[in-house]
């Protein structure tokens, strides 16, 4: 099956810039429009201001008809006099609360019980423990069994993790065979260091990939990069700037551009479920979708490996 592009949901919260609730709630029109039906978000994402404008902006589509996923891990705990501060956590938002990690059962649940909350729903489609590689042992000892509780409740529907950390990710799938994980920003048309043990493993545990940070943060987002883009959520080394131009050339060369090759790249293994692409607009949302429905000519990514600008593990 062909794996489906997402939303994902982090621009809702204000991430680096406000926008406004009518700009938030057609961001996810459009993204509807188009055909998305998977939406992505988090507690972490602006304090809890993402999953409160999802939660209105799906209010009135048929429950059935799409899949929500959110995080449990950050408990967000409220700071008397916050509100005259802006967070400091990359959001556009009042400091309000603070981020508290927490992969204990009861941190679990009352992460998961809030969500609920504000997302104005009875039941999560996929809960995932949310950037937990400084917390491992408390969660996968506590916090992965705390979902599968849920899970088994009904509560929940699928479970797992995200991150971007290489060996939790390993760890974790090995030792916990979820049924979904978010690798973020590690099998991108930059560089694809998941081949070596995050996808074997999910592939040997029948664990499905959400693939996500697609852009390296932005840098694969435009067709000509150039210093000053972000990578890793900091400017993108001069080196790593030259790679992904010189991976833009042969793009060209082959009559397409780079986000279109770096969308198509990114759900083209066979363990990746979804493509997880964040927007701050209906127009981003838009723009998105029309490269992900236009792939590049399957020549690309010979030529790619032929100019050692991508792993030959790749090619069928």
């Amino acid at each position: 099956m062909s794996p489906t592009l997402a939303l994902g949901c982090a621009s809702l919260g204000n991430l680096y810039r406000a926008i406004d609730d009518e700009r938030a709630t057609a961001t996810v029109d459009a993204a509807w429009d188009a055909g998305i039906r998977y939406f992505d978000t988090a507690p972490h994402y602006g304090l809890g201001l993402s999953e409160r404008r999802l939660g209105a902006a799906l209010a009135d589509r048929p429950r059935a008809s799409y899949t929500v996923s959110t995080k449990v891990g950050r408990m967000l705990e409220p700071v008397p006099g916050g509100g005259d501060q802006m967070d400091d956590g990359g959001f556009a938002v009042p400091a309000t609360h603070r981020r508290v990690w927490d992969f204990s059962r009861d941190g679990v649940r009352r992460c998961l019980d809030e969500s609920l909350d504000r997302l104005g729903l009875d039941r999560i489609d996929l809960v995932l423990l949310h950037d937990p590689e400084d917390h491992a042992d408390q969660a996968i000892a506590e916090g992965y069994p705390a979902l599968a509780e849920l899970r088994d409740q009904g509560v929940v529907g699928a479970i797992g993790t995200g991150s971007k950390d290489v060996p939790f990710l390993t760890r974790f799938v090995t030792e916990c065979e979820p049924d979904e994980i978010i690798v973020a920003g590690r099998y991108t048309l930059l560089e694809q260091p998941a081949l070596d043990t995050i996808l074997p493993a999910c592939a040997a545990a029948g664990t499905a990939v959400l693939n996500a940070g697609v852009f390296n943060s932005g840098l694969l987002a435009v067709e000509r990069p150039h210093a000053g883009l972000p990578y890793e959520y900091g400017p993108a080394p001069a080196a790593v700037v030259e790679r992904a131009a010189a991976i833009a050339e042969v793009c060209v060369a082959h009559g397409t551009t780079l986000p279109a090759a770096a969308l198509a790249f990114a759900g083209s293994h066979p363990v990746v479920r979804s493509v997880i692409v964040g927007a701050d607009s209906p127009d981003q949302v838009r723009r998105n979708a029309a490269l992900f429905g236009t792939p590049p000519p399957a020549e690309l990514w010979p030529a790619l490996v032929e100019a050692g600008l991508l792993d030959p593990r790749v090619l069928p």
